[in-house]
C-alpha cells in the first residue's frame, strides 16, 4: 500500500470514529433527555400530589372553621335569648305581688286606684313579654302533666271529673323562649 492509501484509510478511520462518537453522543444525550423527562414527569407528578394534599388540608381547615363559626354563633344566640333570665326570674315575684294587689284593690270601692295599679301592672307585664316572657296557661280542670306542672299537694277531688286533674292554681308558671323558668304550682285532685 502506498502512503496515500494509508493516509486515506487513516482519514476514513478518523472520520468513522468521529461519526461513531457523534452517534454515541446523540444516543447518550437522548437517553439523558429521556431521564430528564422522566424526572420532570415525576417532579411534576410530585408537585401535583403536593398541591392536592395542600388543597385537601385547606378544605378541611376551612370546613372546621365554618363549623366553629356556626357553633359559636348558635351559642351566642342562645346566650342572648337567656341573657336576662336571672333578672326576669327575680322580677316574677313582683308580678305575683301585682296580681295579689289587684285582687285586693278590686274589693275596695276606689276604682281610680284600681285602674292606676292595673295600668302599671299591664305595662310591666307587656315589657317582660317583649323580652320573651310567656305565661303558661293553666286552669282548673286541665290534665296534670309532671313535665310542666309542679304539684304542691293532692286533695280529694270535688267531683269525679277532676280526678287526676288540676283543682287549683296556686302560682302561675312562666317560660322564657322555649325554656320553662318557673313551673306552675298546682293542687291536684285524687
Amino acid at each position: 500500500m502506498s502512503n496515500e492509501n494509508k493516509t486515506e484509510e487513516m482519514e476514513d478511520d478518523v472520520l468513522n470514529n468521529i461519526e461513531n462518537q457523534e452517534l454515541e453522543q446523540d444516543d447518550s444525550s437522548s437517553e439523558s433527555a429521556d431521564i430528564e423527562k422522566s424526572q420532570e414527569l415525576s417532579l411534576e407528578e410530585q408537585l401535583k400530589e403536593d398541591l392536592s394534599k395542600e388543597k385537601d388540608k385547606f378544605l378541611r381547615l376551612f370546613a372546621e372553621f365554618e363549623n366553629y363559626k356556626r357553633r359559636t354563633s348558635k351559642e351566642r344566640m342562645d346566650l342572648f335569648k337567656t341573657a336576662g333570665q336571672e333578672v326576669i326570674v327575680s322580677l316574677l315575684p313582683v308580678i305575683d305581688d301585682f296580681d295579689r294587689a289587684l285582687k285586693e284593690i278590686s274589693k275596695s270601692e276606689d276604682q281610680e286606684m284600681f285602674k292606676g295599679v292595673e295600668l302599671i301592672s299591664n305595662k310591666f307585664k307587656e315589657t317582660l313579654k317583649n323580652k320573651g316572657l310567656q305565661q303558661i296557661e293553666v286552669k282548673q280542670g286541665d290534665v296534670f302533666d309532671a313535665e310542666i306542672h309542679d304539684a304542691i299537694t293532692q286533695i280529694p277531688a270535688p267531683s269525679k271529673k277532676l280526678k287526676g286533674k288540676i283543682v287549683d292554681v296556686v302560682e302561675m308558671g312562666f317560660k322564657l323562649g322555649d325554656k320553662i323558668i318557673r313551673h306552675p304550682k298546682v293542687v291536684v285532685g285524687n
